[in-house]
């Protein structure tokens, strides 16, 4: 905001009328702003600020929507959006944080030889081919990994 400045260039000597003319501002505002320099929006906002910061602290694993109920509970009600808006301005973040898909590393070369050659359609037979996979989810206490065995033929899980 430009108005502390016209603050300090009068402290220095400079008439505020020929420092407003300098930052290309009008006088009448920066009047206003000195009578009152926080606004009543910026006053609600900071304490809205400071609920959503509070209810982080107590559960930092919450997002912007869960620590937007919390201050409502707390009285002061919000907006997900504004709570959003006031959390990333601050850096609050919920400490579980979902990765951008297609944002990883490419896909290794493949550790077998693929004995189906990818024909996975036409098996007749139950427990003759199987299809895995394998994935990773970072928990609280550290990765956990989970493997699904499906067969092939009924297209079920079977481990």
């Amino acid at each position: 905001m430009k108005y502390p400045l016209v603050s300090d260039l009068a402290e220095d000597g400079v008439p505020v009328s020929v420092a407003c003319r300098m930052l290309k501002i009008a006088r009448q505002p920066y009047y206003q702003w000195l009578a009152n320099p926080i606004t009543d929006q910026e006053w609600e906002e900071a304490h809205r600020l400071n609920a959503l910061i509070d209810a982080h602290r107590d559960d930092p694993e919450f997002g912007y929507r869960y620590l937007a109920d919390e201050a409502e509970e707390a009285g002061y009600p919000m907006a997900h959006r504004t709570a959003w808006r006031l959390c990333a301005s601050q850096g609050v973040f919920s400490v579980i944080s979902r990765r951008k898909k297609g944002k990883g590393t490419r896909p290794g070369p493949p550790v077998h030889d693929d004995l189906v050659q990818r024909q996975f359609s036409n098996v007749k037979e139950l427990n003759t081919v199987w299809l895995t996979d394998i994935t990773e989810h970072h928990t609280g206490e550290g990765k956990l990994y989970l493997c699904a065995i499906k067969d092939a033929c009924s297209r079920r899980i079977i481990g």
